[in-house]
């Protein structure tokens, strides 16, 4: 028996050291598992592999949780730094790992990545729940947030407190036992839901429809780069000799803007708009129907009215009455805008003998026709002078020349898709301030339009600052033949708007991280919108805006032209925005949430404030992503929120005669950096010493 033992003992000890050697091989091998050593710290790209992300995100789960555990249990009393700071840095690991992997998710993905994304999600969710739902966390939070005004915090310290204890309160700390159980089983069932969501609208725009020309005519009106882009399409599905046209935008708004055939410019933009909606195995009805129920269920079991209330109470707007409020004040003027608009296009089909009544698919191409006629403006003869390397350098001359920063091109920086482009972003003094990643053109595995995001925030971490690595991902047109990306002026607004949420995370600043860049969600297209001003204003365009050819600076009887039809289609822009900001607002206050048909859900939004047939809202329910699949639920009408500020804002510098105004220029920085510090108004009206006024945006767009 003793030999035996003896030799069980061997045994174990070999075994035991065959699995740590397992475990340290593992460890080693996974490059989410230690210290990036690549400059900044940015993750490592190229040695990441789909393998890896399962088993750091475990070991981050359980990283996670250790800390959580060393904090509850904890013998002194709850206080400041071995509660609420220790919470405050907990989870680095975690982030890690799920940053990256949620990232490459929407801009980089492919099957298998999307069959992992469906494991890891109602993972992640059980994870977060197992945090906000700790009730002996909780206490030690609740404890200290009880006493922050005796405890000799400062300002910040005590905002810091009050954050955490309105998130455990916001995410269900305070309920019963029962229903934390079925918050837990909403909260996952939602996360699931929300990611089939999108799954479905990635396939139904990149790959379930695509436009197929097979005749010299089908091309009539069509501009040679549009046309070589569809040859390039066609070979790349296999169909030379053929032209192809996808969903997406570069492809899509050129050919309806200048296709003369009117057949083929309804069969392309009837795919778009009944994307989601052919109830086949695509279809996002049934999705759209289970999320507004378990939405409004959780708002009611957190003690809200509906799910808008539960949202909005945290945003500038604080109520739905008041988001309705300033909705219909604003629609009143836009739709009566947009119906001269359609009398105007009208006008030009009758001239043409069309001899129909004009219809959505039909806007953007006798839009265009008005543009031509009344200001003698082709969008032809702008793109041009905005090949995709002067945009950037236009970006940048702004940034600079408002806040004296530097963006210099990193080659040896790891990316994840060749077509990727990294930055270093210094200071006036040039230290370091960011990483910036740019991510401009569509493909298969990334999702649709044009978003901000990063891998890692500004923190400070045992007296060392960590600086952002952000990201810009957008759509835009790819090069033809001989010719540069070459963008519409609706691209290149979007660009400057990117590049502005891109600014905000470079500015972004405050020792703790619940605070630091929290802004409410209505406040946070300030930053972005805000820098869409500078892309058209003169000075600015003669920097930037040159010929791709000749080089020659854009001539100022063209940048007349841009300026006089600036307000141009204003109403349908502004109308179609605000029909699907009343549209999101609609599903999230329905008194009854239990939706039996949503179409018929979303024409009777649309008939009650009488939108017209020609305008459809920007974002019918099925691919309604901002509402259904991302983090504006109940917000989208935060764009034009946040327009009235950005109008106002940018008045400022219109008013004082500079538009690089120097003191103006470092009152917005300030705001950028320290955003987090107090309430959305609070900051704002710190930068323009009043509060905003809605009167410089209806001027901006022609609605007075």
């Amino acid at each position: 028996m003793k030999k035996f033992a003896l030799l069980m003992i061997a045994v174990s000890f070999i075994l035991s050291s065959f699995v740590r050697a397992e475990k340290s091989s593992a460890v080693d091998e996974n490059p989410l598992l230690k210290p990036f050593t690549t400059p900044f710290k940015v993750p490592p790209f190229g040695e990441i592999k789909l393998e890896h992300f399962l088993p750091a995100l475990d070991a981050g789960i359980k990283a996670n949780l250790a800390e959580i555990d060393v904090i509850v249990n904890n013998p002194a009393a709850p206080d400041f730094k071995n509660t609420i700071l220790a919470l405050d840095v907990a989870g680095d690991q975690l982030s890690v790992a799920s940053r990256i992997f949620s990232n490459l998710n929407q801009a980089n993905t492919n099957p298998a990545m999307q069959k992992l994304a469906r494991e890891v999600t109602p993972k992640m969710t059980r994870h977060r729940d197992n945090i906000s739902l700790n009730p002996k966390l909780f206490q030690r939070v609740k404890a200290v947030y009880e006493k922050r005004n005796s405890m000799g915090l400062d300002a910040q310290q005590i905002r810091v407190v009050e954050k955490y204890y309105k998130d455990f309160e916001r995410n269900g700390a305070n309920l019963s036992p029962e229903n934390q159980t079925r918050l837990r089983q909403i909260n996952e069932e939602l996360s699931k839901t929300v990611l089939q969501y999108g799954e479905n609208l990635l396939a139904e725009t990149n790959k379930n429809f695509k436009l197929v020309a097979d005749k010299k005519e089908d091309l009539s009106g069509l501009s040679a780069d549009l046309i070589d882009a569809a040859t390039i399409e066609a070979k790349k599905d296999s169909m030379p000799g053929k032209w192809v046209f996808p969903l997406a935008k570069p492809s899509m708004l050129p050919f309806l803007t200048y296709a003369n055939s009117r057949d083929l410019r309804e069969k392309l933009y009837r795919g778009y708009f009944m994307r989601g909606d052919y109830d086949n195995q695509f279809d996002n009805k049934e999705l759209i129907k289970k999320m507004v129920l378990l939405r409004d269920e959780k708002a009611k079991l957190l003690g809200f009215k509906n799910f808008a209330s539960y949202v909005i109470a945290e945003n500038m707007a604080k109520t739905p009455e008041i988001v309705y409020q300033f909705l219909d004040k604003l629609f009143v003027p836009a739709l009566e805008r947009a119906k001269k608009e359609r009398t105007d296009l009208q006008a030009i089909a009758d001239k043409e003998e069309g001899k129909f009544k004009v219809q959505s698919w039909d806007w953007w191409y006798y839009s265009e026709k008005v543009r031509k006629e009344k200001y003698n403006l082709d969008e032809a003869e702008l793109k041009p002078y905005f090949s995709l390397d002067n945009v950037q350098k236009g970006m940048f001359y702004v940034a600079n020349k408002l806040y004296g920063i530097t963006f210099e091109k990193r080659s040896d920086l790891p990316v994840y898709h060749p077509e990727v482009v990294a930055y270093e972003v210094k200071d006036k003094d040039k230290s370091h301030l960011a990483v910036l990643y740019m991510d401009f053109h569509p493909r298969d595995g990334k999702r649709v339009g044009a978003w901000c995001t990063g891998y890692g925030s500004r923190q400070y971490r045992d007296g060392k600052r960590i600086d952002p690595i952000i990201s810009m991902v957008m759509n835009f047109t790819r090069p033809t033949g001989n010719a540069p990306a070459l963008l519409s002026f609706e691209e290149v607004t979007t660009a400057f708007h990117e590049f502005g949420h891109a600014l905000h995370s470079v500015f972004a600043d405050g020792p703790y991280d619940r605070t630091s860049r929290d802004v409410p969600r209505d406040f946070v297209e300030l930053p972005s919108q805000i820098v869409e001003n500078w892309a058209a204003e003169p000075q600015v365009l003669k920097a930037y805006a040159k010929h791709y050819k000749t080089g020659k600076v854009i001539p100022d009887a063209l940048i007349d032209k841009l300026e006089k039809s600036s307000q141009f289609n204003q109403g349908f822009v502004t109308t179609e925005l605000l029909a699907a900001s009343i549209l999101d607002m609609d599903y999230n206050t329905a008194a009854n949430p239990a939706i039996g048909d949503v179409r018929a859900f979303e024409k009777k939004s649309m008939d009650k404030i009488g939108l017209i047939d020609e305008i459809l809202p920007r974002y019918r329910s099925t691919y309604f992503s901002h509402s259904f699949g991302g983090g504006y639920t109940a917000g989208y009408y935060v764009y034009i929120w946040a327009a009235v500020l950005d109008a106002d804002a940018f008045d400022a510098f219109k008013l004082s005669g500079d538009i690089f105004n120097p003191e103006l220029a470092a009152k917005f920085r300030d705001l950028l950096t320290n955003c987090g510090t107090d309430e959305g108004m609070a900051i704002y009206q710190k930068f323009r010493g009043k509060d905003p006024d809605i009167g410089p945006l209806l001027k901006k767009r022609g609605l007075q």
